[in-house]
């Protein structure tokens, strides 16, 4: 909902209606001075009942006024899962567009979000926990029905805030690998993914991060099965433990590092895992320049330890790179190594 506000240039509130209760709209209580009230030109008076329901309608009245002509959508969030004395309560904002004798701007625009019931087409099997409602509301709304869509995720998924992508890297390319586990229409009968699952799935993994390595592994399958289910859950696990890299650009490339015991280690991983260390530093390569000397010797000497198809790999990740290709073409290091190094030209 957000991102169809910002792409309409609307101010957009957001009521979630199952944490409403009966009288929060009908009955507000204003506090006992005349502070409590907030006058309008045009719309009329109102209490101003601070944190609850009424401050935010009072907060888009005043939007109205100050911004007139601005759209503005009043997002009612869960509007099933409110008890029926809730939803009853706010039919007249869905129906008359008015609550207590108060007309809504016309820059208002109402959009209600529903948790699907049995009662629906193609939801005959969900176990949401609704209160079905009012047919009244369903004859005077549009209905559309959404669905999980993978490109859409993955789009907003690797979409940059604060500089860094929403969800890490190792979700988003599980799911494009894995594209029909993203709202898998097969799973366990308890837990099963879902987009939102994933998310989270996405910030408990960033956390573990922050763990030594024992106590990530020791927490790690428990927390994916409480967001995913065993079945996927399962699947994800093992496509951790398969790719997941084990050194990092700075243990490869720091100067006083222990070339040879780095060597070792890079050997006793799988070429699932080396490949990934590889491609890893090439998005590193900013930071940690190919160009120089000591870094392309240290690159191609593990590069040479993978097998043709992984040094083929990286071979197309690199050509993917024109800038990449342009700075290392004119690197004198670069065409001094890659003519003795035979198997990485048979790779690429």
């Amino acid at each position: 909902m957000a991102a169809v506000a910002q792409q309409m240039k609307a101010k957009q509130f957001t009521t979630v209606v199952s944490l409403l209760e009966k009288g929060d709209i009908a009955i507000p209580v204003p506090p006992l001075d005349q502070t409590g009230y907030v006058k309008t030109t045009q719309y009329g008076t109102l209490a101003d009942i601070r944190f609850g329901y009424f401050h935010t309608l009072i907060n888009i009245i005043e939007t109205a006024e100050q911004h007139p002509g601005q759209p503005i959508i009043w997002f009612l969030d869960e509007f099933n899962r409110g008890s029926q004395a809730v939803q009853s309560e706010l039919m007249n904002l869905v129906l008359q567009r008015s609550v207590n004798g108060l007309q809504l701007p016309k820059e208002v625009k109402l959009v209600l979000a529903e948790n699907p019931d049995a009662t629906m087409a193609g939801f005959s099997q969900t176990a949401y926990g609704v209160t079905t409602g009012d047919p009244a509301i369903n004859d005077r709304t549009v209905r559309l029905v959404m669905r999980a869509d993978t490109e859409d995720w993955l789009s907003w998924a690797k979409s940059q805030v604060a500089g860094r992508p929403r969800v890490i890297e190792p979700v988003t390319r599980f799911i494009e690998e894995n594209p029909e586990l993203l709202a898998p229409s097969q799973h366990d009968d308890d837990l099963y993914p879902t987009p939102r699952a994933w998310a989270r799935v996405a910030a408990n993994l960033k956390s573990l991060a922050t763990l030594p390595i024992s106590q990530q592994l020791a927490v790690r399958y428990e927390l994916l099965r409480g967001d995913l289910g065993e079945t996927v859950a399962s699947i994800f696990d093992l496509f951790l433990q398969r790719t997941q890299a084990g050194l990092t650009a700075e243990e490869i490339y720091q100067a006083d590092s222990d070339w040879p015991a780095v060597v070792t280690r890079f050997q006793q991983f799988t070429t699932d895992q080396q490949q990934t260390i590889l491609l890893t530093c090439l998005k590193q390569e900013q930071a940690y320049p190919l160009t120089v000397d000591q870094n392309a010797h240290r690159y191609l000497t593990l590069l040479n330890q993978l097998p043709a198809d992984g040094q083929y790999a990286v071979a197309l990740a690199m050509a993917d790179r024109p800038d990449l290709l342009e700075r290392l073409a004119n690197a004198q290091a670069w065409r001094q190594r890659v003519i003795h190094a035979p198997r990485c030209n048979r790779g690429g």
